[in-house]
């Protein structure tokens, strides 16, 4: 009668392993397929938080055309986005995802921009980062 009991305990917690080892097997496939729906997600958005700089802040809104005209000239290869917050315009250039890295374009832009400085604005992303 032991031997019978001692058997079916036996039986019972292999059960109980193999399908507590199945139980984990399934949670890691669903964390993989969790993991990859969140990078698509990610990828498939057209913005993300970072940083721009920012050249020109006023009211007059053919000054910041202006502004940005001589900036693409000087730029080609930047980004130059032309904002509108009532009652004021604003010229922000780049899309940078690090404060360091908008940093770096800073210095090089302010000797044709003294005025300019870093802001953080939702950035379009590029993919092939």
């Amino acid at each position: 009668m032991i031997k019978i009991v001692k058997s079916a305990f036996f039986i019972i917690c292999c059960i109980l392993i193999h399908l507590q080892i199945k139980a984990q097997t399934s949670d890691d496939s669903l964390t993989h397929v969790l993991i990859k729906k969140h990078i698509a997600y990610n990828l498939a958005k057209p913005y993300s938080q970072g940083y721009r700089i920012q050249l020109y802040f006023g009211s007059q809104r053919d000054k910041a055309y202006e502004f940005r005209t001589e900036f693409i000239k000087l730029y080609p290869q930047t980004a130059a986005y032309v904002l509108y917050q009532q009652p004021n315009f604003k010229l922000r250039v780049g899309d940078f995802r690090t404060r360091l890295d908008a940093q770096k374009s800073l210095k090089e832009l302010q000797t044709y921009y003294p005025s300019a400085f870093i802001v953080k604005d939702d950035i379009k992303i590029k993919i092939d980062e």
